[in-house]
């Protein structure tokens, strides 16, 4: 479905925050080991990153990350801070500045970029690698992408990739 739309060596990078509240709307899971199977299937894969903050105490959480570098995907991580402030706390991890610099950093390396993410934060990478010849392709669902990622990428929505990249439950 997607091979229509790009051209040449293909680099992935995952927001994996985004990727979760995607999620959450869609009522289903995604597979990477199925993702990663379309993307090599759909595409000339040079390489699919993954990008997560990540909570060192939460064993699941690295066994999963592990697993992901296992099968193929190249992880950046950065520790979950933990934020107080007079409404509670909460926690924040964001990767954007690394995601961008892997992207920029490698950009001789391939010629079609795919985002999984809707965050207008993007949309400067994006024109960058656009005048650079990229193609440029965002995935997320409809709900979560940002009007300024419409405008720059040709944009997919994760909703199209169900039948090759759900997670099949359990029975």
């Amino acid at each position: 479905m997607i091979s229509k739309f790009v051209k040449g060596k293909t680099a992935v990078f995952i927001d994996a925050s985004n990727i979760y509240f995607s999620q959450r709307t869609l009522k289903w899971q995604v597979d990477f080991v199925r993702l990663l199977g379309y993307l090599k299937e759909e595409t000339d894969l040079w390489r699919a990153f993954f990008y997560t903050a990540y909570d060192p105490s939460h064993k699941k959480q690295r066994q999963f990350l592990d697993f992901l570098e296992i099968i193929g995907y190249s992880v950046r991580t950065k520790k979950v801070k933990f934020i107080k402030d007079r409404k509670g706390s909460y926690h924040k991890g964001n990767l954007d500045v690394e995601l961008t610099i892997d992207a920029v950093h490698n950009q001789k390396a391939y010629y079609s970029f795919l985002l999984f993410s809707g965050d207008s934060d993007f949309e400067a990478l994006i024109k960058y690698l656009k005048r650079r010849s990229k193609r440029c392709l965002v995935f997320s669902i409809k709900d979560h992408v940002s009007i300024e990622l419409l405008r720059q990428a040709k944009f997919i929505d994760i909703k199209k990739l169900e039948k090759y990249i759900k997670k099949e439950s359990k029975k």
